[in-house]
């Protein structure tokens, strides 16, 4: 695949996945298509661990999704595993969320993972998620949707009436942040009745008479873009970690038919990931029990298993040298990173470096190294939470970006390619 085909897909991808249910719904769509077969975690599997399997997936909460190929014995040659999630920081509409004040509408939000808030202001803002109701067969139902226009905004403060907002300006995530959806009127009849009808609007099934609950996001409606005067930088919501999500799909439809191979994006990693959907609950090692059918086999099976954890990394900052280690600052463009933690905040070791090192040299494609300054916090991945819960070896890579957790990110358009180039020769 040419790198424009490949970008413009990433472009294409992330666009349609405001929230994780629509990633990994995007994602299903993609797979099928590609002729992978779907698995239900309630049902039997019938799944033979031979020659030319099958490609199969199983998603769960709708926001997390494990995708496989088979292709030999799993407890003699193990998988070539690629994780990634779906999940990024946001701003989630809360349960009882109306609030009218001064003849406007907004809504109460709750901050979803460490999101940098300064760039949420003055953005066109629409709403997606789930949606669960009570149908008129009387029977719960669950409905994805997305108001894909801008509805919403949260305007800034005028600078006449904030003189030190340039100097010193802090949010406070109660007050600052309820978004403005509208001027009330005398019809309205709150964000129930309009929920509600966006749903029967959406629904293809039968007519929803209630609103039970609901997961919404809000999202900025720009699209993702190639910015910059050599078109060097993908400008777009998500990147982290969406772009990890695609490159792995990627890999993983166009990769090899003689090895086995899995991706696994999982929900809730900015949050810690202990949910069922989340990389502490049991969806994968539950997914890889049932393939290799008993201990023995799994333990045999994850003794030649590798796990390449991708999440994004940070590009050294031109305006914030003084933020990084002078010696792993990585540059955009210029390759994938392999990201080290004496810690373990990172679960790479010289050993997993070394083979996605390999990688990068058989793929031609370069690649750099992360390691946080000494007298700073480091963030951490699924990597170490899936290497504890396996016991399987694991390197912790990503692409360099610029921003990461604001509402827009900036990443190479180059390093994606190079990232999905080591993937595909990783599944080899």
């Amino acid at each position: 695949m040419k790198n424009d085909d490949f970008t413009q897909g990433l472009l294409d991808f992330i666009k349609q996945s405001p929230t994780p249910f629509h990633a990994v719904q995007t994602m299903v769509e993609r797979l099928q298509a590609e002729g992978f077969q779907r698995l239900d975690e309630k049902e039997a599997w019938k799944v033979e661990n031979k020659h030319d399997a099958g490609s199969y997936f199983v998603t769960r909460n709708d926001s997390s999704i494990v995708a496989f190929r088979l292709h030999q014995s799993l407890y003699k040659h193990g998988i070539q595993m690629v994780g990634a999630h779906t999940d990024s920081p946001c701003l989630k509409v809360k349960p009882n969320p109306d609030i009218s004040k001064h003849g406007y509408l907004q809504l109460g939000v709750e901050v979803y993972g460490g999101a940098l808030l300064n760039p949420w202001f003055d953005r066109d803002l629409s709403l997606a998620g789930r949606v669960s109701f009570l149908n008129n067969q009387d029977e719960i139902a669950h409905q994805l949707v997305d108001w894909e226009k801008a509805v919403a905004v949260i305007p800034s403060l005028a600078i006449h009436l904030d003189r030190q907002a340039n100097e010193n300006r802090s949010i406070n995530k109660q007050t600052d942040l309820p978004p403005v959806l509208m001027v009330l009127s005398d019809q309205h009849r709150g964000f129930a009745d309009v929920l509600l009808a966006l749903v029967n609007t959406q629904c293809m099934d039968a007519k929803a008479v209630k609103i039970l609950d609901y997961e919404l996001s809000f999202y900025d409606v720009q699209s993702p873009a190639l910015v910059g005067l050599n078109n060097d930088f993908i400008a777009s919501a998500r990147l982290d970690n969406l772009l990890s999500c695609y490159v792995g799909m990627m890999a993983l439809i166009e990769g090899t038919d003689k090895k086995n191979a899995l991706l696994v994006c999982n929900d809730h990693e900015e949050v810690g990931s202990m949910s069922t959907a989340g990389a502490q609950g049991n969806f994968l090692s539950s997914v890889l029990a049932r393939l290799c059918r008993n201990e023995e086999n799994l333990s045999r099976m994850i003794a030649s298993s590798l796990m390449v954890s991708v999440d994004n990394a940070h590009a050294i900052h031109p305006n914030f040298p003084g933020k990084h280690e002078p010696n792993h600052g990585p540059m955009i463009n210029a390759g994938p990173v392999v990201k080290i933690n004496a810690n373990q905040r990172y679960a790479t070791n010289s050993e997993t470096s070394a083979l996605f090192q390999h990688c990068c040299i058989l793929a031609d494609v370069p690649v750099q190294s992360f390691v946080v300054r000494s007298d700073m916090g480091c963030g951490s991945t699924i990597g170490p939470i899936t290497a504890n819960a396996l016991g399987v070896r694991t390197v912790d890579v990503g692409v360099p970006t610029f921003a990461m957790h604001s509402i827009r990110e900036l990443a190479g358009r180059m390093d994606a390619f190079y990232l999905y180039r080591v993937l595909l020769q990783y599944f080899k």
